[in-house]
């Protein structure tokens, strides 16, 4: 039996990995999870009753691109949020999961060829997997761009040789950014946007963390487009309900774009897509209509980021995190470091080397730690401790 080449040498993925290091050795204290960004905190309560009202939706096919009140509701959504004014018909459509826009939109909008040559994608470094797995899927290349304190833990794609510019077809961007907490600034998404335009690609846009912040909103890529006037086909956002609600598992993403943007992948979603059961698009929609919940799931985190600030207090080279729920913590050796975590203490965190692309000495995460800050307040102080008391005494 023969099988395909093309993803046979991708490097084992980041949790399996992770199990690989730690899984034969005894954790040295009770155990306390900081590795996977998976919301704790609860969700609405009336999430389930709304499923359950709507319960008789399970007999039926969901519409592929959403019910018209889930559409509705994003695009409310967008326009309290952003400031912009989006057409529910054309502008938007409903995804199981960003994961899954993410990965189509590279599948549905990247040419097979740019200026007569193999196209690039683009992707900060560290970066989100799937960035990578799309852009081998189309037969791009990804360039890994480092996105470390010299460029304020954001990527600086206009630094990148006109050559790797010419070829680019898309660039893939985190704000706020997973794992480093950095947010792109107005100047930032302006200066990406031109760069987009004077090389003529395109920007995905992962906004899945910006409802959780300290102080102020994130400035969002459709603001400033707007402001700008931007051919709107050239600027793709994602966003989900996973972070913002504490809904990782209904499932609930967005991906908002121009009307021709948003029809080619609706065309490949059309033959490859899984929508939302209807209950759960009937729940989905009354979540992104609510943001009494949102406000109240961002002050946990607000309290959180003071534990983490009073914890570090004086910690050479801790960064605040601007936004979303991950601390970047500087260590010598992001590997060995979380290797002794586990035996010496039982804290269990993820090698920053792990999210991202580079050989030894070049790796961009090779010397920092992801922490996830999901665990409740008391779990979460003590976990932080005794990591900071095993790592920086």
């Amino acid at each position: 039996m023969n099988f395909p080449e093309r993803f046979s040498d991708l490097p084992e993925y980041a949790f399996p990995r992770l199990r690989t290091l730690l899984d034969h050795h005894q954790p040295g204290g009770e155990v306390i999870h900081m590795t996977i960004g998976a919301p704790m905190h609860d969700f609405p309560a009336w999430v389930t009753d709304v499923i359950t009202e709507n319960a008789a939706g399970f007999k039926g096919y969901p519409p592929n691109e959403g019910s018209p009140e889930l559409r509705s509701a994003i695009t409310d959504w967008i326009d309290r949020r952003y400031g912009v004014s989006m057409d529910p018909d054309t502008n938007v459509m409903a995804l199981n999961g960003t994961r899954e826009g993410l990965y189509n939109a590279a599948m549905a909008l990247c040419p097979e060829q740019k200026n007569g040559e193999k196209p690039v994608i683009l992707c900060p470094n560290p970066f989100y997997q799937v960035y990578m797995v799309a852009s081998l899927s189309v037969r791009a290349e990804p360039v890994f761009v480092s996105a470390n304190a010299a460029t304020g833990h954001l990527p600086n794609y206009s630094g990148l040789p006109k050559d790797v510019l010419n070829r680019t077809v898309a660039a893939y961007i985190c704000s706020p950014a997973n794992p480093q907490g950095a947010v792109a600034s107005r100047d930032y998404w302006v200066q990406l946007i031109q760069l987009a335009e004077t090389y003529d690609f395109r920007i995905f846009a992962d906004e899945c963390y910006s409802e959780i912040y300290r102080d102020t909103a994130p400035t969002g890529v459709l603001t400033v487009a707007q402001e700008l006037g931007a051919d709107p086909e050239r600027i793709t956002l994602f966003n989900s309900l996973s972070k913002r609600s504490n809904l990782a598992g209904l499932r609930s993403g967005l991906i908002a774009g121009g009307p021709e943007t948003i029809k080619r992948v609706k065309q490949l979603r059309n033959y490859a897509g899984a929508p939302l059961p209807l209950p759960l698009q009937a729940a989905a929609a009354k979540v992104w209509a609510d943001e009494a919940h949102v406000v109240e799931n961002r002050a946990l985190y607000q309290e959180k980021y003071t534990i983490a600030d009073e914890v570090f207090a004086g910690v050479q080279g801790y960064m605040a995190p601007e936004a979303g729920f991950f601390l970047w913590l500087p260590v010598e050796n992001g590997e060995e470091t979380t290797l002794r975590l586990w035996q010496e203490t039982g804290v269990r965190v993820l090698p920053g080397a792990y999210l991202s692309q580079g050989d030894p000495g070049q790796n961009p995460g090779e010397q920092f730690i992801r922490v996830a800050m999901v665990a409740p307040k008391t779990e979460l102080r003590q976990g932080l401790i005794t990591l900071r008391d095993c790592i920086y005494s």
